[in-house]
């Protein structure tokens, strides 16, 4: 579960972060998490549960964003939603895409006291 390195990851930048503006609690972290980001959010929700206790976001709640997978077609300029995996223009059918969102994994924001 590479979830677990993830939320490690995320809770040691917002402990980063808590401290550089000397805050001594996370109340709250958000998350954007990508359609296609390879992450599991329910995943990182129980890692985030679990590996809090002992940090000052041992009381924090955890917002996630999920941002869907969208594309923009080189061929005709449409932006739209890719559903199913098929990277395929709903406008022209052209296949050649560009993946505009979906793919993102980052804290987004943090509260603090």
């Amino acid at each position: 579960m590479h979830e677990l390195s993830i939320v490690q990851n995320i809770l040691e930048i917002a402990e980063s972060e808590a401290r550089k503006n000397n805050a001594a609690k996370i109340i709250k972290v958000w998350l954007k998490i990508g359609e296609m980001s390879g992450v599991v959010a329910d995943s990182i929700t129980f890692c985030f549960e679990a590996l809090k206790s002992n940090t000052i976001a041992r009381d924090a709640e955890l917002l996630i964003d999920h941002v869907p997978l969208t594309g923009r077609c080189k061929n005709c300029g449409n932006n739209f939603q890719i559903s199913n995996y098929i990277f395929k223009c709903n406008t022209c059918n052209n296949t050649d895409i560009e993946i505009i969102s979906g793919r993102e994994l980052f804290v987004d924001e943090l509260e603090v006291e």
